[in-house]
Protein backbone atom coordinates (compact mmCIF):
# COMPACT_ATOMS: atom_id res chain seq x y z
CA UNK A 1 0.00 0.00 0.00
CA UNK A 2 1.18 3.37 -0.73
CA UNK A 3 1.61 6.11 1.88
CA UNK A 4 0.44 9.36 0.73
CA UNK A 5 1.43 13.07 1.68
CA UNK A 6 -1.46 15.30 0.55
CA UNK A 7 -1.12 18.88 0.43
CA UNK A 8 -3.35 21.52 0.28
CA UNK A 9 -1.87 24.43 -2.79
CA UNK A 10 -2.59 27.84 -1.92
CA UNK A 11 -1.55 28.58 1.97
CA UNK A 12 0.65 25.87 2.43
CA UNK A 13 2.89 25.23 -1.23
CA UNK A 14 2.39 28.93 -2.22
CA UNK A 15 1.60 32.30 -0.04
CA UNK A 16 -2.08 32.66 -0.10
CA UNK A 17 -3.28 35.23 -2.33
CA UNK A 18 -6.94 35.53 -3.23
CA UNK A 19 -7.63 33.51 -6.00
CA UNK A 20 -3.75 33.13 -7.39
CA UNK A 21 -3.57 31.68 -11.08
CA UNK A 22 -0.93 33.79 -12.64
CA UNK A 23 2.58 32.49 -12.53
CA UNK A 24 4.34 35.98 -11.68
CA UNK A 25 2.13 35.78 -8.19
CA UNK A 26 3.02 32.50 -7.16
CA UNK A 27 5.97 32.26 -3.83
CA UNK A 28 6.80 29.31 -2.58
CA UNK A 29 6.29 29.08 1.08
CA UNK A 30 9.77 28.25 2.86
CA UNK A 31 9.84 24.66 3.59
CA UNK A 32 7.71 23.20 1.36
CA UNK A 33 10.33 21.74 -1.12
CA UNK A 34 12.57 20.27 1.90
CA UNK A 35 9.63 18.86 3.62
CA UNK A 36 8.64 17.07 0.23
CA UNK A 37 11.91 15.66 -0.04
CA UNK A 38 11.95 14.46 3.18
CA UNK A 39 9.03 12.62 2.47
CA UNK A 40 9.01 11.22 -0.28
CA UNK A 41 13.05 9.52 1.28
CA UNK A 42 10.74 7.33 3.29
CA UNK A 43 8.42 6.02 0.52
CA UNK A 44 5.63 8.61 0.80
CA UNK A 45 3.92 9.78 -2.88
CA UNK A 46 2.92 13.56 -3.24
CA UNK A 47 -0.57 14.59 -4.27
CA UNK A 48 -1.98 18.05 -4.19
CA UNK A 49 -5.50 18.49 -3.51
CA UNK A 50 -7.24 22.22 -3.55
CA UNK A 51 -10.54 23.96 -3.85
CA UNK A 52 -9.85 26.46 -6.69
CA UNK A 53 -13.80 28.22 -6.10
CA UNK A 54 -12.28 30.95 -8.44
CA UNK A 55 -13.10 29.05 -11.33
CA UNK A 56 -16.83 28.85 -10.85
CA UNK A 57 -16.56 32.35 -9.56
CA UNK A 58 -15.49 33.16 -13.13
CA UNK A 59 -12.07 35.01 -12.16
CA UNK A 60 -9.56 32.76 -14.31
CA UNK A 61 -10.13 29.80 -16.01
CA UNK A 62 -9.85 25.78 -15.94
CA UNK A 63 -7.22 26.56 -18.40
CA UNK A 64 -5.36 28.89 -16.13
CA UNK A 65 -5.39 26.92 -13.32
CA UNK A 66 -3.63 24.03 -15.38
CA UNK A 67 -1.03 26.68 -16.92
CA UNK A 68 -0.16 27.59 -13.40
CA UNK A 69 -0.37 23.19 -12.22
CA UNK A 70 2.11 22.64 -15.06
CA UNK A 71 4.78 25.13 -14.20
CA UNK A 72 4.37 24.59 -10.14
CA UNK A 73 4.92 21.06 -10.66
CA UNK A 74 8.05 21.65 -12.85
CA UNK A 75 9.38 24.12 -10.69
CA UNK A 76 8.70 20.86 -8.13
CA UNK A 77 10.57 18.67 -10.65
CA UNK A 78 13.78 20.98 -10.90
CA UNK A 79 14.36 21.22 -7.10
CA UNK A 80 14.28 17.05 -6.87
CA UNK A 81 10.49 16.74 -6.18
CA UNK A 82 7.95 14.76 -7.74
CA UNK A 83 4.07 15.58 -7.66
CA UNK A 84 2.09 12.53 -8.57
CA UNK A 85 -1.01 14.34 -8.09
CA UNK A 86 -3.00 16.96 -8.32
CA UNK A 87 -6.90 17.24 -8.00
CA UNK A 88 -8.90 20.17 -7.82
CA UNK A 89 -12.58 21.05 -7.05
CA UNK A 90 -13.64 23.77 -9.74
CA UNK A 91 -16.77 24.27 -7.62
CA UNK A 92 -18.23 26.69 -5.08
CA UNK A 93 -22.01 25.43 -3.39
CA UNK A 94 -23.65 28.68 -3.95
CA UNK A 95 -22.92 28.82 -7.73
CA UNK A 96 -22.17 25.12 -8.75
CA UNK A 97 -23.98 23.66 -6.40
CA UNK A 98 -22.89 21.02 -3.64
CA UNK A 99 -20.25 18.21 -4.22
CA UNK A 100 -17.94 15.85 -3.22
CA UNK A 101 -14.55 16.96 -4.27
CA UNK A 102 -14.82 20.30 -2.54
CA UNK A 103 -13.35 20.21 0.75
CA UNK A 104 -14.24 19.15 3.39
CA UNK A 105 -15.63 16.30 1.78
CA UNK A 106 -12.85 13.77 0.94
CA UNK A 107 -13.44 13.18 -2.64
CA UNK A 108 -10.26 14.50 -4.40
CA UNK A 109 -8.00 12.29 -1.43
CA UNK A 110 -10.17 9.23 -2.36
CA UNK A 111 -9.82 9.95 -6.31
CA UNK A 112 -6.29 9.01 -5.58
CA UNK A 113 -7.51 5.55 -5.14
CA UNK A 114 -8.32 4.88 -8.66
CA UNK A 115 -4.23 5.33 -9.55
CA UNK A 116 -2.61 3.84 -6.53
CA UNK A 117 -3.06 2.00 -3.76
CA UNK A 118 -3.57 4.18 -0.66
CA UNK A 119 -2.76 3.49 3.03
CA UNK A 120 -4.92 6.47 4.33
CA UNK A 121 -4.03 5.54 7.93
CA UNK A 122 -0.74 5.63 7.32
CA UNK A 123 -0.84 8.88 4.97
CA UNK A 124 -0.31 12.78 6.07
CA UNK A 125 -2.36 15.69 5.28
CA UNK A 126 -0.98 19.42 5.58
CA UNK A 127 -3.87 22.40 5.37
CA UNK A 128 -4.20 25.69 6.42
CA UNK A 129 -8.13 25.56 6.43
CA UNK A 130 -10.12 23.23 9.29
CA UNK A 131 -12.16 22.15 6.10
CA UNK A 132 -8.25 20.45 4.89
CA UNK A 133 -7.66 18.86 7.98
CA UNK A 134 -11.77 17.55 7.71
CA UNK A 135 -11.35 16.44 4.35
CA UNK A 136 -8.31 14.04 5.78
CA UNK A 137 -10.36 12.71 8.72
CA UNK A 138 -13.34 12.07 6.32
CA UNK A 139 -10.61 10.02 4.24
CA UNK A 140 -9.56 8.08 7.37
CA UNK A 141 -6.13 9.86 7.59
CA UNK A 142 -4.84 9.59 11.05
CA UNK A 143 -2.09 12.41 11.39
CA UNK A 144 -3.42 15.59 9.95
CA UNK A 145 -1.44 19.34 10.17
CA UNK A 146 -2.70 22.82 10.33
CA UNK A 147 -0.27 25.06 8.90
CA UNK A 148 -0.77 29.07 10.56
CA UNK A 149 2.39 31.12 9.60
CA UNK A 150 1.08 33.66 11.81
CA UNK A 151 -0.29 31.38 14.45
CA UNK A 152 -3.51 33.23 13.87
CA UNK A 153 -5.26 29.32 14.63
CA UNK A 154 -5.69 28.13 18.11
CA UNK A 155 -7.97 25.54 17.87
CA UNK A 156 -8.41 22.62 15.59
CA UNK A 157 -9.29 18.75 15.11
CA UNK A 158 -5.83 18.68 13.65
CA UNK A 159 -2.69 16.42 15.20
CA UNK A 160 -0.77 19.57 15.81
CA UNK A 161 -0.99 23.62 14.56
CA UNK A 162 2.41 24.54 13.09
CA UNK A 163 3.83 28.18 12.46
CA UNK A 164 6.60 26.26 10.16
CA UNK A 165 6.46 23.65 7.83
CA UNK A 166 10.17 22.03 9.46
CA UNK A 167 8.18 22.01 12.36
CA UNK A 168 6.24 18.86 10.90
CA UNK A 169 9.59 17.00 10.15
CA UNK A 170 12.51 18.34 12.33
Amino acid sequence: MQKVLFLDRDGVINVEKDYLYKVEDFEFIDGILDLCKYYESYGYIIAVVTNQSGIAREFYTEEDFLILTKWMINEFSNNGVTISKVYHCPHHPSISGICECRKPHPGMLLRLEEEFDVDYANSIIIGDKERDIEAGLNAGIYETYLFSEDNSISESKATKIVSNLNDIWK
